[in-house]
């Protein structure tokens, strides 16, 4: 009977049913209590910005500083897996994997329309329209660019380290190791990964209902379909059955498919734009913005709207700190499927990929994209920011209508959202499925399929219980409690890579000794042979 019952589910009971007990509490107070959760979610998000910006500002900061200072200190010769360690992946899939975990979703739903928005809502008012688009494709490079990549490399490099460095098991708990010892083991080490999994549910939960926004606005628009919460519900299910196959089929044959194939459409996709597009406007900004974010990286980072008028303030609540909040809790899912297939990079070649490789690609996104919709608006004003002021996730498919073969293209975005939602869910349900088996790299199928379906459960009650409103204070309520998590989390790192760092040292001068000793020895053996001639 064990064996049965381990083919389809072997789980952490400590980890595991807490952590489903208080998703299913989430699920039922939300369908019970109804309409009036929006207005709960509402206030519940205004409290933890008001109160708690500052120190998620902060924090942020401070997490990719130190990832800068770890990739570029003594520590960044250290290769993740021991120095006899080999990369699993090419470095193309492994940059393929990284973006498609990161930010799929979340580019082609906010690509055109976050710059769009912050160009009609500056945060800091301008009346000269030049300055107003600088602005909107600074705060845009911000919230998505190295800060954001800078958490989840926290978080990869800690769980690569550990896990396959330190030989333990691929779990938030790990991590802790150097602070916790043999506690890591019990209610401690139990408590870490089940925030972990409420932070990576909701956190995913947020991307997919927002990917699935845009997919029901874009069926809309090439089929009639109505855009309805019932369609998007019903699209969660289609879409969640597909990640779910994925899943079952692994990381090799689903996960790694899917992600290439994402990258060579949406590839394809911006080329598509750079050429039909406004072009030169796109190469010229896209080198003027990345200048802007470098120029004005300190001033905006650390902004906090501490003397913005008063009929502005609140701009960074729903913005930049559901950004922050956001990326912390899909931090334990992004930065575990990291690691799973970061083992055999050095800690320094880790920092530099995870850091740039993919800031750089979403930059070039948002700026062709972005960029595009900000050209037309200029051009024709209106056009594009009132579809964005009415329905945000209408407003790719408002923009491919400005350029030839809108239905193809339009098709290729509904196809790209849908391929990423699958890839972030069967990603998520990978990384949720091993914490809550206590680590372990392939945990049962059954598992892996429980996970799959909860996350686009949990999706689809966020939508019917506050849509936009319950999808952000979802990944804030959960990214506020596991930012300490991540604090305590750089200290542990640090102290785990000095003792490596010390432990190389040491081996290498043994080495040396060695070596020496080696050498005398062959002196001597010569001189003797020498003496006796």
């Amino acid at each position: 009977m064990a064996k049965a019952k381990k083919k389809y589910f072997d789980v952490h009971g400590p980890v595991f049913w807490p952590a489903s007990v208080l998703i299913v509490v989430f699920i039922a107070t939300t369908l019970i209590v109804g309409e009036p959760m929006e207005r709960v979610f509402g206030n519940i998000q205004d409290g933890i910005s008001n109160y708690t910006g500052w120190f998620l500002v902060i924090a942020v900061n401070v997490f990719l500083f130190f990832c800068i200072f770890v990739g570029f200190s003594k520590f960044g010769s250290i290769k993740l897996g021991g120095e006899n360690a080999e990369p699993e992946f090419t470095k193309g899939a492994w940059f393929a994997m990284l973006f498609s975990a990161g930010m799929g979703i979340g580019v082609i739903f906010w690509g055109v329309a976050e710059p769009m928005y912050h160009f009609t809502h500056p945060p800091i008012p301008q009346e000269d329209e030049v300055l107003r688009m600088e602005q909107a494709m600074n705060f845009t490079f911000l919230h998505w660019g190295m800060h954001a990549w800078g958490i989840y490399a926290l978080v990869g490099l800690s769980l690569a380290y550990f896990t396959f460095s330190r030989k333990l098991p691929l779990t938030i708990r790990s991590v802790f190791y150097p602070i916790l010892k043999e506690k890591i083991y019990g209610w401690p080490g139990d408590i870490i990964d089940v925030l972990a999994v409420l932070a990576t549910l909701f956190g995913l939960a947020t991307s997919l209902g927002f990917g699935v926004q845009q997919v029901s606005s874009g069926l809309n628009y090439l089929l009639g379909w109505p855009d309805s919460t019932l369609t998007q519900i019903l699209l969660i299910l289609g879409i969640t059955l597909i990640a779910t196959t994925s899943v079952v089929l692994g990381i090799n044959k689903g996960v790694k498919f899917l992600s290439e194939l994402n990258i060579r459409v949406a590839g394809l996709f911006l080329i598509f734009m750079l050429i039909v597009g406004p072009t030169l406007f796109i190469f010229d900004s896209f080198i003027q913005n990345i200048g802007d974010y470098f120029q004005k990286f300190f001033e905006v980072s650390f902004w906090t709207e501490a003397y913005s008028r008063s009929e502005t303030v609140g701009w960074q609540n729903s913005w930049t700190l559901f950004y922050w909040a956001w990326w912390i809790s899909w931090s334990p899912f992004v930065g575990m499927f990291i690691a799973r297939v970061s083992k055999g990079r050095t800690v320094r070649e880790f920092v530099m990929g995870v850091l740039l490789v993919p800031t750089l690609l979403t930059f070039l996104w948002m700026t062709t994209f972005g960029g595009s919709g900000l050209w037309v608006e200029i051009n024709n004003p209106g056009l594009i920011s009132e579809s964005v002021i009415d329905n945000v996730s209408t407003s790719l498919f408002v923009l491919l209508k400005q350029f030839p073969l809108t239905t193809i293209t339009s098709a290729i975005g509904v196809v790209l959202v849908i391929n990423f939602f699958v890839t972030s869910s069967d990603s998520g349900s990978l990384v949720i499925d091993s914490i809550t088996a206590g680590g372990k790299l392939d945990a049962p199928v059954g598992q892996r399929i429980f996970w799959a379906l909860t996350e686009g459960g949990v999706a689809a009650v966020l939508l019917v219980g506050g849509g936009l409103t319950a999808l952000q204070t979802a990944a804030i309520t959960t990214g506020l409690p596991f930012t300490f998590v991540l604090i305590l989390m750089m200290y542990s790192l640090l102290k785990g890579l000095q003792k490596e760092h010390a432990m190389n040292i040491k081996s290498e001068k043994e080495a040396d000794v060695e070596k020496y000793s080696e050498r005398v020895k062959q002196i001597a053996e010569k001189r003797k042979t020498k003496e006796k001639v």
